[in-house]
């Protein structure tokens, strides 16, 4: 980390770099201390095992941290820190599936000094352009691979960390390079010489050759010259102020600044930058019309959301929902069954799945929904308590989330009418099941209205059954906007809707309406809300694709948020933009009452998708512990749209190289419903004998994929970015 970083003066920082021993906390007995360390490069905490493992497995990386929470916030320190004053203790919470880390410092001053000391290198890295990441990156390398620690290169250590970095140069060319950087011609090099080195590796050929395109002779870009390249690349409001801003922004020679030019250096600074990528940046902010009823809206949905990994049998915990909460999810599962003691508990029903209270995960919605987005939460209670153990659950619910709870209709004149995620901001709603009208004073069995248990097994006892059937009439009350029933027949006939009615739908019987009914479902969809959710016969919580259930307007696609994969993706990919609050609005043909838009009958192809893949700049090594292991990438541009429009087409792959693959191959597609189309492209490393390893990718809309030459930036399987592996594309779009 450069002195000039300014955070080796800081003295959380510092202390962090000299190290700390910090006791980790992993039940009620098993309490180590271990020395945790800061790395040089500021990027990186290592950490000591009882048995040492391989390097890799002794550090984590400060951008894979999803939070860090003081004192007791954590369902591990909760449940085992009772030893440990709050305020010496800290939880270390990452992305993807990697475990919370429970810690407990000697004094409250030392806690505090990690929690300050890890906002601000995060805040950092948040600030770090692609460039600094790049120099950082490079220097981590370099570090390691000078393996007599004198700062100065052989060839030999140059070769390692021309590895390290997934090149695999032929001697021959390496050497070349070497020596035409060895000025002082004494087989090392040293200082400026390896800065050198390194530039003439990090060389961009094809951004040169375009910023040559429009620089001319003089290798400069003046102003004028710039807006030539962003009206080029379709840029909304290219102006020529626009370009002066751009080279204030991002020219790194204050001498060509302040005469208004842009260097190479500049020119690619901006187009590694978030202005040069190719999710639009006006997209990654609520920019959508938040005004409409709900029923208008995809909303990011979670199944079985108490499973902390992709096993049926795996543990429960409430850590799981503020997980959730942290990747967008609006919509959660709480599968309630009868427990000790009176004591409603949250599982797996059959299974031998940890329980937990359900006044707990009430507490953790009530602390973790609205931190990342401000916009309504739905508790999806599938019920299976008997009618005290219901009543105790309402009495929690009121009791924990009092005002944010809805217990009555916002609109006294209007409560059949589903409300906007504006009007809703902040507020938890119940999906559950409601008495009819007249039932409901003594709670006794429901009429037709009542739904199967979604996922019920055939083995469940009658008895459980029976109870199941019966409503409290005190958990009845809060199902005001989303109430629970079964979805019969589509009559294409004009039934009046209800749209606080929910039908929730197995994936199987979802695609069976599609198949079927396809306008009806879809007209269906734009009234009331329907949720999806997997099959219940897989026991390791595979997904499936979300895009078929959004085609018809399912507004909630629930999936297993702990079970990784391509749909993973495409949720992820669907919920990026609209400043990641969890609610898009649908397209309008999924949105006007008498719409006919039918996914399986999309009309014609009304868009053209042309994709050039160029480059490829630091994809990461998938075998870090063999250092001969060096990717032969690939390219796979995929669109997941209505079933006409689904397609993937793939480039060649490159021969051992991952540091700067060049492919030059251009992908064509044909779109009929562009309004829903998803662009997924992925990176894999080719294998002759096997299927190929997944390297990266990156999902978004097609509304939001801006045109022109743009950079990529790849995602890992559990989402956490790979930076600073980029892909290098030109897009265009042709609507017609």
């Amino acid at each position: 980390m450069g002195k000039g970083a300014g955070l080796t003066e800081d003295e959380d920082v510092r202390a962090m770099l000299r190290g700390s021993r910090l006791c980790k906390i992993r039940s009620r007995t098993w309490h180590k201390e271990r020395l945790y360390r800061l790395q040089e490069d500021g990027l990186s905490v290592w950490f000591q095992r009882r048995i040492p493992r391989a390097p890799s497995q002794h550090i984590f990386f400060v951008q894979h941290i999803e939070a860090v929470r003081e004192g007791h916030q954590s369902e591990g320190l909760r449940r085992f820190g009772g030893a440990f004053p709050p305020a010496r203790c800290l939880t270390i919470a990452f992305k993807g599936r990697r475990k919370n880390l429970d810690l407990a410092a000697a004094t409250p001053e030392e806690a505090q000094r990690w929690v300050r000391g890890l906002a601000k290198l995060r805040a950092r890295l948040d600030a770090m352009s692609q460039r600094e990441r790049l120099d950082h990156w490079i220097h981590s390398y370099l570090h390691r691979a000078d393996s007599n620690q004198d700062s100065k290169m052989s060839f030999k250590e140059i070769k390692s960390l021309l590895r390290m970095v997934n090149v695999d140069m032929n001697d021959m060319y390496a050497y070349r390079l070497f020596k035409e950087c060895d000025h002082s011609n004494n087989e090392r090099l040293e200082g400026a010489e390896i800065e050198e080195f390194l530039r003439r590796l990090l060389k961009r050929p094809e951004l040169e050759e375009i910023f040559h395109r429009y620089s001319g002779e003089d290798r400069v870009l003046s102003a004028p010259e710039l807006l030539e390249f962003l009206e080029d690349q379709g840029e909304d409001g290219a102006t020529l102020a626009r370009a002066q801003q751009l080279i204030h922004t991002y020219e790194l020679n204050e001498t060509a600044k302040q005469h208004e030019l842009m260097t190479l250096d500049g020119f690619m600074m901006y187009l590694l930058s978030p202005e040069g990528a190719a999710l639009d940046p006006a997209h990654t902010c609520v920019f959508q019309d938040m005004d409409q009823p709900l029923s208008h809206y995809f909303i990011s949905s979670s199944h079985n959301t108490y499973l902390t990994d992709s096993q049926i049998g795996g543990p429960s915990s409430t850590e799981a929902y503020v997980r959730a909460f942290a990747q967008g999810c609006r919509c959660v599962e709480l599968d309630c069954w009868e427990g000790p003691g009176g004591e409603p508990v949250i599982y797996h029903g059959h299974t031998l799945t940890s329980k937990i209270l359900f006044r707990d995960v009430v507490q953790a919605v009530r602390d973790h929904a609205f931190t990342l987005s401000p916009y309504p939460v739905i508790l999806s209670l599938e019920n299976h308590c008997g009618l005290e153990q219901q009543a105790v659950m309402a009495r929690h619910l009121r009791a924990i989330l009092g005002d944010v709870l809805v217990t009555q209709a916002l609109d006294s004149q209007n409560p059949e009418e589903l409300p906007s995620p504006e009007q809703l901001k902040g507020r938890v709603l119940v999906k559950g099941k409601k008495l009819p009208a007249a039932r409901s004073e003594d709670g006794r069995i429901l009429s037709d209205q009542e739904e199967e248990d979604e996922e019920e097994e055939e083995a469940e006892a009658t008895e459980q059954r029976r109870r199941a059937k019966q409503i409290s009439p005190e958990l009845s009350a809060l199902a005001v906007y989303c109430c629970a029933t079964r979805l019969r027949t589509l009559r294409p006939n004009p039934v009046p809707p209800q749209p606080c009615q929910v039908s929730s739908l197995s994936e199987r019987k979802a695609k069976k309406l599609i198949r079927e009914a396809g306008n009806s479902f879809v007209r269906h969809n734009t009234r009331q809300l329907t949720r999806v959710y997997p099959l219940g016969l897989r026991m390791n919580s595979a997904n499936y694709s979300p895009q078929e259930m959004w085609n018809s307007g399912c507004q909630l696609v629930a999936l297993n948020f702990q079970t990784p994969g391509y749909e993973m993706d495409l949720n992820a990919g669907r919920f990026l933009i609209n400043g990641q609050c969890g609610y898009i609005l649908k397209p309008a043909c999924l949105r006007q009452p008498d719409t006919t838009f039918d996914p399986e009958c999309p009309g014609p192809p009304r868009t053209t998708l042309t994709i050039q893949v160029l480059t490829a700049q630091q994809l990461p090594k998938l075998n870090t512990e063999k250092p001969n292991s060096i990717v032969d990438p690939l390219v796979r541009v995929e669109i997941h749209g209505v079933p006409a429009d689904c397609a993937r087409k793939e480039t060649n792959y490159v021969l051992n190289n991952g540091f700067n693959p060049r492919w030059g191959q251009t992908l064509q597609f044909q779109l009929r419903a562009p309004e829903l189309v998803l662009v997924r492209f992925v990176v894999e490393d080719y294998d002759t004998t096997s299927p190929n390893d997944f390297v990266g990718q990156f999902t978004l809309p097609l509304n939001s994929l801006k045109q022109g030459y743009r950079h990529i930036h790849l995602l890992s399987k559990d989402g956490a970015s790979l930076s600073p592996a980029t892909l290098f594309v030109h897009i265009r779009i042709q609507r017609f």
